[in-house]
């Protein structure tokens, strides 16, 4: 018997990267997945977005697990698309008992250098998006009475401080607020909320140019052994990044019962990355 057997779970930028490795999991673990991507380009985004095709890539993996998968192209600044998702997961699968609102878009500048159009897009799908997406769950989670589980993608940057990233880590830290606040409004109908924050991971968000350069200034198409060292001096464990398997593990432990009593936590899955001393690493 898996550890989420029979439940249903809500998964948001989920045509790649961290949010099919969650839908990987959990359907391995007896999930039906209900996935969403917006699968395109943002303007302000330096590198390009998932497609149509990486979703159904998801779907596929998904139903070759035995399980049931409802995929969307939709776009999580949408309430009224997310709404229809919702009503349509619970009309084909019965409900839906897990949130990973999951979805999420970086970009890079100096605080005063960053557009208005750079800040708004990285506010509205990081932190925006994911209030939109964990409305429109609650209302069904809350009239089924079961309880249930929404688990929030933060990272490192919603827990310290990121240079070059301050819209992102103004949204990563939002989304402890909205947590936070969340995990005491439900926890009379049992539902918990927590968030997840990892380091670096190895998916396209992470492993594209404009972050390489990043550690790597000036450099023409720096490679990923070439980041690789000063990637991993982000960390006090020696590993320059983490699998996105690591944090589906985190994310498939706090929708299962065996945390059922965890709510309200702020989960860092950093590789030590967010202490405040490091030792060099050998």
């Amino acid at each position: 018997m898996g550890r989420v057997d029979g439940k249903v779970a809500l998964i948001t930028g989920a045509a790649r990267g961290q949010g099919r490795s969650h839908a990987l999991r959990l359907a391995e673990e007896g999930a039906d997945i209900v996935a969403v991507d917006a699968c395109t380009d943002l303007p302000t985004v330096p590198y390009p977005g998932a497609t149509e095709a990486d979703l159904a890539t998801t779907a596929a993996m998904v139903q070759a697990r035995g399980r049931r998968i409802l995929a969307h192209k939709a776009d999580v600044r949408d309430s009224s698309a997310l709404r229809k998702i919702v009503a349509e997961a619970v009309a084909q699968l019965g409900h839906v008992d897990i949130v990973c609102a999951n979805a999420g878009i970086v970009s890079f500048g100096p605080t005063w250098e960053l557009t208005d159009e750079a800040w708004q897009e990285v506010i509205d799908v990081n932190l925006t998006g994911v209030w939109k997406t964990a409305r429109a769950a609650i209302p069904h989670m809350i009239a089924r009475g079961a309880g249930g589980s929404i688990i929030l993608t933060s990272s490192v940057a919603g827990l310290v401080g990121s240079p070059n990233l301050a819209h992102y880590a103004s949204a990563k830290h939002g989304l402890v607020g909205l947590m936070r606040t969340l995990a005491v409004e439900l926890a009379p109908h049992s539902i918990r909320v927590n968030s997840v924050h990892p380091t670096t991971v190895d998916t396209p968000m992470v492993d594209n140019d404009p972050v390489r350069s990043l550690f790597l200034p000036g450099a023409a198409h720096p490679s990923k052994n070439d980041a690789e060292p000063r990637m991993r001096k982000l960390n006090a464990l020696p590993v320059p990044w983490l699998a996105a398997d690591d944090v589906s593990n985190a994310v498939l432990w706090l929708a299962s019962d065996e945390a059922r009593y965890v709510t309200g936590a702020a989960l860092p899955i950093d590789a030590g990355a967010t202490a405040p001393a490091k030792l060099p690493h050998r």
